[in-house]
Parts: C-alpha cells; structure tokens; sequence
C-alpha cells in the first residue's frame, strides 16, 4: 500500500495574517511562492499514482511549483467554509464570542452560497476523498494539496478519529506530511515537513 501525502498550500496574506480564508481565491504571496517551489525536493523521486489538487488557486499555484505532474483538480478539496468568518481572525470573533471554537462550534452561515460548514459536514467530504483515493493507494503513492483546516479533519478521519480531532493535527503552510500504514493501520509517519 502506498502513502498518502498532504500537501499544504505556500503563504498567503490571509494565512501570514490569521485570517480565515474559504472560498476566497487568494494567490501565494512571493513567501508562498519560494515555499511551494522548496517542496520540490521533498516530493521528487516519488511516482504518484494519483495526484489532486483543490480548485482554489493557492493550491494549483503549489502543486505547479512543487513539480507535482498530472494533477486533477477535485472540489471536495476546497477549505472548510467558514460562513460568516471568512476574512476574520479568530482573536476579532473572540472579541464577541469568547469561548468561541471552529471544531466545536463550527461557523454561522455567510453571505448567500456560503451557508458555512460544521465538522461533521467536512468530516463527510474528507470521507469522500479517503473513498476516492482508496484504490490508487493500492497502487502507490498518492498526494493532495489543499488547506490546513481541511487536510486536518481528513487526517483524523484516516486515523479513525471524529471529525473534530482534527485539532490535534496543526498544520503549517508549505509543508508536507505523510500518512503511511503499520501493521496495516493508518499512521503518521511524517508531518510538516520543510525541505
């Protein structure tokens, strides 16, 4: 079986400044950039027997520097959508909601077409990535590039956790982690990993 490995997109202004960012298609700031084209290194030598991508720009921008050949764009890869949150930081929401937390209280819905997401309903498009890639790990190695909150929920569901466990998984722009088996369980054998 092959190895899962998550890349997530180089910099953007609103991952340097903490701001959440869904749906809004942002490119990598010239940081982001240098990150993307760095991974190079950490993913040649490798064949991938599939290889996808989210349809938001940071993403394809990455996999395109990074080398990443033959990858298809699949739209279940796209960020959580944070509703009425996209474009704020956590400390301004905290500002009116103190206790605030995204993996227990998930978002209020945006504007029309961003009625936001909880955990469960991420959990559940991370569920039909894992399905999706299943038989290409069969064949090699697989690899997505997409977004931290998103790849953070499908790792806890590859590991078998609930949705909300991905909180556990912090994520850092520009970087790789793999998930690998042991004894034929789901395991992470690298994270954030830099060239």
């Amino acid at each position: 079986m092959g190895d899962l490995l998550l890349v997530r997109h180089g910099e953007t202004e609103w991952s340097r400044s903490g701001q959440h960012t869904s749906f809004t298609d942002l490119p990598l700031t010239a940081h982001g950039e240098e990150q993307a084209k760095s991974l190079a290194a950490l993913l040649s030598g490798r064949t991938f027997a599939l290889a996808l991508t989210s349809p938001l720009q940071r993403a394809i921008r990455t996999a395109d520097l990074a080398g990443v050949a033959g990858v298809r764009v699949q739209p279940d890869l796209h960020e959580w959508d944070y509703g009425a949150y996209e474009g704020v930081t956590t400390d301004d929401i905290h500002r009116d909601r103190p206790d605030w937390d995204l993996w227990t209280h998930g978002v209020p819905p945006g504007p029309q077409g961003r009625p936001g997401e909880s955990p469960e309903q991420i959990g559940r498009r991370a569920d039909r990535v894992l399905a999706r890639v299943a038989p290409a790990l069969d064949d090699g190695d697989v690899v997505l590039v997409a977004h931290s909150h998103f790849l953070r929920v499908l790792t806890a569901r590859r590991l078998g956790l609930p949705p909300a466990e991905g909180r556990l998984f912090q994520l850092a722009t520009g970087t790789v982690s793999r998930l690998s088996t042991e004894h034929e369980r789901p395991v992470i054998a690298g994270w954030n990993i830099r060239a």
